[in-house]
């Protein structure tokens, strides 16, 4: 029997045939052999352009990321230790997308980095980070330092209904201080301050910051507690980013990472309390009881919306679906640096795999995130029209300046490391003694406990030298800023949606058609039959 692939002409493929029944895939067979179907991945496809009147500049990005979250682009930082910490995440979030704090952190650490995020842009902070007036010069710049702002309020005393407070310190109070163990009282700005009530109106304290030239207005109690602070940082980075993701309380919104260990319920609490929108239930194969059942527990017990992966099939996706999953993550062995699909022998190329998770996803209304194997901006684009709702990017993102990844000089270019989360680095024993322990029930939070090791479901293995890696170590060449990376990247998806004629991400869903492609198609769509002298920056040879 021909696989539902085969029965359409080779030259045209359009969605309904990537979108076809699963069981018609599972009955075929070719002389005996148990033949799921012909999987495609993006190399295989180009779109077809149609006639339009749409004009790239003028169209909207916006789509889903969850349930209850919107991005104004579909574009999503995966939860890996060399893309996603909480400088990522901010970036990410003023652009419009979304960042997923990976979790190969400390439970605490991972908090502190949800934490970071929530508190570097807000309407109004709620629990502004102060200090009292004994604390010394260099622990304000530890706090400075840690947090990327600029002063704190100083308050006194501590009890249920608050601290009073009684000053401010700012860079401009500490600058010509030598000493840096002098006490805060002693430079400080001391009350009367300028400060507001809470409930100010946005356009009252811009009024008052404008009116006495400062930078933070404190938000205090008649008591004189301090119950807030805004800052014109804030006013700064909303015309600055007007698309950025934000929740109802204008903070930015992040997602974080969890597994399904012994440690994974603890770490999901932990990030939540710390203002985590999404938690992502990230594994290397989605559809297991463990999964299913943290998806289930996380469900019952929070009230952020929850994503359960990876898979690769309808039933994988409707399992999640069933589970309570408000998202679908996709994408089995297809990054770069990922090598399940050689070691495991276990996979299905990316474009197939999002059609057959759509087949689940799109009748239940969750979104799907294709997840890897992305490698220009043109594959976003086929990623939504098989059926994702936002795109999960770690090689694209790796290189940017936010990366925590370590840059390095080569032959006088600059490169950052990068790394797959199960390659032997990343899962090995922090501290490197090779020997993880004893039990890894009695692993928390030490230092020498491995928190990646669960996603490819080896956290039982007690000695590094026995996991058995799916992942290499590597390098990618340096990007430069996150905002240029991600202009080239959605521009790219901006100019698709015009050649297809799609005003919106479901327009480009309904109206996009897929062309299988041969090599030679492949070939032809690369620069060829010349020795290019200068890479445009949205395209590289070394990709």
């Amino acid at each position: 029997m021909k696989s539902a692939f085969s029965a359409v002409p080779p030259q045209s493929v359009p969605p309904q045939s990537v979108h076809s029944d699963a069981a018609a895939y599972r009955n075929a067979s070719y002389e005996g052999l148990p033949l799921f179907g012909l999987g495609l991945t993006f190399d295989d496809v180009l779109l077809l352009p149609a006639q339009s009147s749409i004009l790239p500049s003028g169209v909207d990005t916006t789509s889903r990321l969850s349930r209850n979250i919107t991005v104004r682009v579909p574009l999503i930082s995966s939860a890996m230790d060399t893309v996603t910490e909480a400088r990522m995440a901010i970036a990410m979030a003023r652009h419009g997308g979304v960042g997923v704090l990976h979790r190969n952190l400390a439970i605490d650490e991972q908090a502190q980095q949800v934490d970071l995020v929530k508190r570097s842009e807000a309407g109004m902070v709620s629990h502004p980070v102060t200090c009292s007036p004994d604390a010394t010069l260099a622990q304000v710049n530890q706090l400075c330092s840690r947090y990327r702002i600029s002063g704190v309020p100083v308050v006194e005393g501590s009890d249920s209904d608050g601290s009073v407070l009684v000053g401010i310190v700012t860079n401009r109070d500490m600058r010509f201080e030598a000493d840096s163990g002098t006490l805060v009282r002693a430079v400080m700005t001391p009350m009367p301050l300028v400060t507001a009530s809470v409930g100010v109106s946005s356009q009252e304290a811009l009024g008052l910051l404008r009116q006495h030239k400062i930078e933070k207005l404190p938000l205090v109690d008649q008591a004189n507690r301090l119950r807030g602070l805004i800052t014109v940082k804030d006013f700064t980075k909303r015309e600055q980013y007007p698309h950025a993701t934000k929740d109802a309380r204008g903070r930015l919104v992040v997602a974080a990472a969890v597994g399904v260990g012994p440690d994974a319920y603890k770490r999901a609490r932990q990030v939540t309390d710390a203002g985590a929108d999404v938690l992502v239930v990230d594994t290397a194969h989605g559809h297991t009881a463990s999964v299913l059942e943290m998806v289930r527990r996380l469900k019952s017990d929070t009230e952020v919306d929850v994503i359960g992966g990876n898979v690769a099939t309808r039933e994988g996706a409707q399992a999640l679906i069933d589970a309570g999953a408000d998202g679908i993550k996709v994408g089995v062995g297809p990054g770069s640096i990922c090598t399940t699909r050689v070691i495991a022998g276990v996979g299905v190329p990316q474009v197939t795999a999002i059609a057959q998770a759509a087949l689940a996803a799109r009748a239940a209304g969750v979104p799907v995130i294709g997840d890897g194997g992305l490698q220009f901006s043109g594959d976003i684009a086929k990623a939504l029209v098989a059926g994702a709702d936002t795109v999960m990017l770690g090689s694209l993102l790796a290189g940017c300046e936010e990366s925590p990844g370590e840059l390095l000089f080569i032959n006088g270019k600059q490169f950052k490391a990068y790394r797959g989360m199960g390659s032997l680095g990343a899962m090995a024993s922090r501290g490197g003694s090779g020997v993880a322990g004893t039990s890894y029930d009695n692993l928390t939070d030490g230092p020498q406990a491995s928190f990646s090791k669960d996603r490819y479901f080896q956290h039982d293995v007690l000695s590094d030298d026995k996991l058995v890696p799916e992942g290499v170590e590597g390098q990618v060449p340096y990007r430069g800023p996150l905002a240029a990376v991600a202009h080239q990247l959605v521009g790219g998806l901006r100019a698709s949606m015009g050649y297809v004629g799609a005003q919106t991400v479901a327009e480009l869903k309904e109206r996009g058609r897929f062309i299988r492609i041969t090599p030679s198609g492949l070939s032809e769509s690369h620069p060829h039959d010349i020795a290019m002298t200068v890479e445009a920056p949205n395209y590289s040879s070394g990709v």
